[in-house]
């Protein structure tokens, strides 16, 4: 307990002397005069301004609205800001596309064909394969009524044995 008491004590000689050292500043700056010889100084025209020049004077509070923007334009204006970096990946102009030449359409058909079949619709001059009901082997098959044979279905649905 003896460690907790010195700690305690400790920070409450610390708070008093921060508490002290902040009024003694808040004191201070009261007394000294503020410069309003700074406020007051001309500021230079806003032609004679470049990239080199002090623009701290045009923002300041008590400078007009219009003279900050005028000067900042100026300073904004200079080539220094209007290079391009090559960093700027989205000043393309992107409305604008090529298209896609023939020859790459076809390789692109091919390769979706081979891939992924021909979901859809068939090519050009492919015939449609025949329904199950339609094959005379498997028609036959289901009047039969023979066991574990699969009955015909239509497109979307699953094969089930009778």
């Amino acid at each position: 307990m003896a460690d907790s008491g010195s700690f305690l004590a400790r920070w409450a000689r610390l708070k008093r002397e921060a508490a002290t050292a902040t009024a003694t500043a808040a004191q201070a700056p009261a007394a000294a005069p503020q410069p309003e010889a700074q406020a007051a100084e001309p500021l230079p025209p806003l032609e004679s301004l470049d990239f080199g020049s002090d623009f701290s004077g045009f923002l300041r509070a008590k400078v007009e609205e219009s003279v900050k923007r005028a000067a900042l334009k100026k300073l904004f204006h200079t080539p220094h800001f209007n290079e391009m970096d090559g960093l700027d990946v989205y000043v393309d102009d992107y409305n604008l596309s090529e298209p896609i030449p023939e020859a790459m359409l076809a390789g692109l058909a091919h390769a979706r064909d081979m891939l992924f079949g021909d979901p859809g619709g068939r090519a050009e001059g492919a015939t449609e394969e025949p329904r199950a009901a339609e094959v005379p082997e498997v028609a036959a098959a289901a009047e039969q009524g023979g066991a574990n044979q699969a009955t015909p279905v239509e497109d979307g649905e699953r094969c089930r044995a009778t």
